[in-house]
């Protein structure tokens, strides 16, 4: 693993993404982002796949967008359409292993996206309101940088062994409860005010404040980057099996519809989405 300021190690990218509507909901207003960019273009990439970080560096996101009719469905593309206008050009950044700069980029991006939407929301009567979650990892040679604002969230299992941790902190009342030790993973599932966002891009949010933060990559660590539907069907426990029993199965094609299928099976009142990454 290496640091910031020190010779870059390329290391291998494996994702697989996967997002459904549910068993309720009519639109599915979740969208998942697979970027490879480098100084000059921006390239989307499919579902899954596999690449490597020597020549450029990789961007994958999940949005839960928010408002009436169509408008939450628009506001979640468009959080990450923006993002491939504005990573490419500071991808020199981590090549040099600025991690400041990095940071800068990041928050700049999110409150490029959070104007872009309160500017729409307030032009259109059919997008007033209209916001996102947006939860966003940079993988660069070593390092994955993460920008977050809602309660979509990203889980890192090390492959050293230890715990799943949640990285992004959820932007809810109940999110704090639960982080505080005040009430049990179970009783935050359950809980009636579990989907009341206190931050978000767009709606009536005067401003944004992500949370910004960096891990090292070591070969084997794998990422989840999920909406909340997904974790209303998979509890933590569950989702560390899934990931653990893509590594013993290599063959399978695509882990994150493993673990969205069986989401919705399980829960689906919500639109539920998955993107795993893992580092090789």
């Amino acid at each position: 693993m290496s640091t910031p300021g020190s010779a870059p190690v390329p290391m291998t990218i494996r994702w697989s993404g996967w997002t459904d509507v549910g068993r309720v909901r009519k639109n599915n207003e979740d969208a998942f982002l697979a970027l490879e960019f480098d100084a000059r273009e921006v390239r989307r990439l499919g579902k899954a796949g596999e690449s490597s970080t020597q020549n450029a560096d990789f961007a994958f996101a999940v949005s839960d967008g928010m408002g009436g009719a169509m408008a939450g469905e628009y506001a979640s593309r468009i959080a990450v359409e923006k993002i491939t206008t504005l990573l490419p050009r500071s991808f020199h950044l981590s090549a040099k292993g600025l991690n400041a700069g990095v940071n800068d980029v990041l928050v700049e991006l999110f409150d490029q996206i959070h104007r872009a939407l309160v500017y729409v929301g307030g032009s259109y009567e059919e997008c007033a309101g209209m916001a996102t979650t947006l939860s966003l990892g940079w993988f660069t040679p070593g390092w994955l940088y993460f920008a977050h604002v809602g309660d979509s969230r990203i889980y890192y299992l090390p492959a050293r062994g230890g715990p799943l941790k949640q990285l992004t902190a959820d932007d809810t009342h109940v999110g704090w409860l639960l982080r505080n030790g005040m009430i049990s993973e179970h009783e935050a599932r359950t809980h009636p005010r579990r989907n009341v966002l206190q931050k978000a891009l767009g709606g009536d949010h005067r401003y944004v404040d992500p949370q910004i933060g960096a891990v090292g990559c070591e070969r084997g660590d794998r990422f989840l980057f999920c909406t909340d539907g997904l974790m209303a069907g998979l509890f933590d426990h569950r989702i560390v099996d899934l990931l653990n029993e893509g590594e013993s199965t290599p063959g399978s094609a695509n882990l994150a519809r493993r673990m969205v299928e069986e989401s919705v099976r399980t829960d689906g009142r919500d639109n539920a989405t998955a993107l795993v990454v893992r580092v090789g």
